[in-house]
Protein backbone atom coordinates (compact mmCIF):
# COMPACT_ATOMS: atom_id res chain seq x y z
CA UNK A 1 0.00 0.00 0.00
CA UNK A 2 1.37 3.38 -0.97
CA UNK A 3 1.54 6.16 1.62
CA UNK A 4 -0.78 9.12 1.36
CA UNK A 5 0.63 12.05 -0.60
CA UNK A 6 2.12 15.10 1.06
CA UNK A 7 -0.60 17.20 -0.60
CA UNK A 8 -3.37 15.19 1.09
CA UNK A 9 -1.55 15.33 4.41
CA UNK A 10 -1.27 19.13 4.16
CA UNK A 11 -4.94 19.55 3.20
CA UNK A 12 -6.13 17.33 6.07
CA UNK A 13 -3.99 19.17 8.62
CA UNK A 14 -5.08 22.56 7.24
CA UNK A 15 -8.73 21.55 7.64
CA UNK A 16 -8.09 20.37 11.20
CA UNK A 17 -6.15 23.53 12.09
CA UNK A 18 -8.91 25.73 10.65
CA UNK A 19 -11.48 23.81 12.73
CA UNK A 20 -13.53 22.93 9.64
CA UNK A 21 -15.35 20.30 11.70
CA UNK A 22 -14.51 17.49 14.06
CA UNK A 23 -11.73 15.05 13.31
CA UNK A 24 -14.35 12.49 12.30
CA UNK A 25 -15.96 14.93 9.86
CA UNK A 26 -12.60 15.90 8.35
CA UNK A 27 -11.71 12.21 8.06
CA UNK A 28 -14.94 11.47 6.26
CA UNK A 29 -14.49 14.43 3.91
CA UNK A 30 -10.99 13.29 2.86
CA UNK A 31 -11.76 9.53 2.94
CA UNK A 32 -9.23 8.74 5.66
CA UNK A 33 -9.66 7.39 9.17
CA UNK A 34 -9.77 9.54 12.29
CA UNK A 35 -6.97 7.39 13.73
CA UNK A 36 -4.73 8.30 10.80
CA UNK A 37 -5.38 12.00 11.43
CA UNK A 38 -4.49 11.63 15.12
CA UNK A 39 -1.27 9.82 14.18
CA UNK A 40 -0.43 12.47 11.57
CA UNK A 41 -0.96 15.27 14.10
CA UNK A 42 1.23 13.46 16.63
CA UNK A 43 3.95 12.93 14.02
CA UNK A 44 3.90 16.65 13.18
CA UNK A 45 4.05 17.57 16.86
CA UNK A 46 6.83 15.14 17.83
CA UNK A 47 8.96 15.03 14.68
CA UNK A 48 8.13 18.32 13.01
CA UNK A 49 7.49 16.54 9.73
CA UNK A 50 4.47 15.08 7.98
CA UNK A 51 6.43 13.12 5.40
CA UNK A 52 5.67 9.39 5.20
CA UNK A 53 8.02 7.24 7.21
CA UNK A 54 10.07 4.54 5.56
CA UNK A 55 9.12 0.91 5.58
CA UNK A 56 10.34 -1.00 8.61
CA UNK A 57 11.86 -3.75 6.50
CA UNK A 58 11.23 -7.37 7.22
CA UNK A 59 12.82 -10.60 8.22
CA UNK A 60 16.09 -11.44 6.49
CA UNK A 61 15.87 -14.56 4.33
CA UNK A 62 17.65 -17.64 5.65
CA UNK A 63 19.49 -18.01 2.35
CA UNK A 64 21.09 -14.78 1.14
CA UNK A 65 24.41 -13.76 -0.35
CA UNK A 66 26.98 -16.58 -0.55
CA UNK A 67 24.57 -19.12 0.96
CA UNK A 68 22.09 -18.45 -1.81
CA UNK A 69 24.81 -19.02 -4.40
CA UNK A 70 25.85 -22.26 -2.65
CA UNK A 71 22.24 -23.44 -2.63
CA UNK A 72 21.94 -22.70 -6.35
CA UNK A 73 25.11 -24.66 -7.11
CA UNK A 74 24.05 -27.59 -4.90
CA UNK A 75 20.66 -27.92 -6.61
CA UNK A 76 22.31 -27.66 -10.04
CA UNK A 77 24.54 -30.62 -9.09
CA UNK A 78 21.76 -32.57 -7.31
CA UNK A 79 18.44 -31.77 -9.04
CA UNK A 80 16.72 -34.80 -7.49
CA UNK A 81 17.47 -33.81 -3.87
CA UNK A 82 14.50 -33.39 -1.57
CA UNK A 83 14.01 -30.33 0.59
CA UNK A 84 14.99 -32.38 3.65
CA UNK A 85 18.18 -33.58 1.92
CA UNK A 86 19.06 -30.01 1.01
CA UNK A 87 18.40 -28.95 4.60
CA UNK A 88 20.74 -31.66 5.93
CA UNK A 89 23.43 -30.54 3.47
CA UNK A 90 23.35 -27.01 4.88
CA UNK A 91 23.20 -27.92 8.60
CA UNK A 92 25.94 -25.99 10.36
CA UNK A 93 25.79 -23.09 7.93
CA UNK A 94 22.12 -22.18 8.32
CA UNK A 95 19.30 -23.27 10.60
CA UNK A 96 16.01 -23.08 8.74
CA UNK A 97 12.84 -24.89 7.82
CA UNK A 98 12.10 -26.68 4.59
CA UNK A 99 9.71 -23.83 3.74
CA UNK A 100 12.64 -21.39 3.86
CA UNK A 101 14.54 -23.62 1.43
CA UNK A 102 11.50 -23.83 -0.83
CA UNK A 103 11.17 -20.02 -0.84
CA UNK A 104 14.87 -19.59 -1.63
CA UNK A 105 14.61 -22.05 -4.52
CA UNK A 106 11.63 -20.16 -5.92
CA UNK A 107 13.61 -16.90 -5.73
CA UNK A 108 16.41 -18.62 -7.66
CA UNK A 109 13.98 -19.79 -10.34
CA UNK A 110 13.92 -23.50 -9.46
CA UNK A 111 10.67 -25.50 -9.59
CA UNK A 112 10.10 -29.10 -8.54
CA UNK A 113 8.83 -31.06 -11.52
CA UNK A 114 8.04 -34.79 -11.46
CA UNK A 115 10.93 -35.84 -9.20
CA UNK A 116 13.62 -33.23 -9.64
CA UNK A 117 14.25 -29.51 -9.67
CA UNK A 118 14.27 -27.69 -13.00
CA UNK A 119 14.81 -24.07 -13.96
CA UNK A 120 11.70 -22.17 -14.93
CA UNK A 121 11.25 -21.69 -18.63
CA UNK A 122 11.22 -18.20 -20.10
CA UNK A 123 7.47 -18.22 -20.72
CA UNK A 124 4.94 -17.53 -17.99
CA UNK A 125 2.14 -19.92 -17.14
CA UNK A 126 -1.33 -18.91 -18.22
Amino acid sequence: MKPYSIDLRERVLAACDAKDGTVAQVAQRFSVTPRWIYLLKRQRREEGSIAPRGHGGGRTAAFHGPLLTALDQFVARHPDATLEAIREQFIGRVICSTVAIHNALRRLGWRYKKSRYMRVSGTDQT
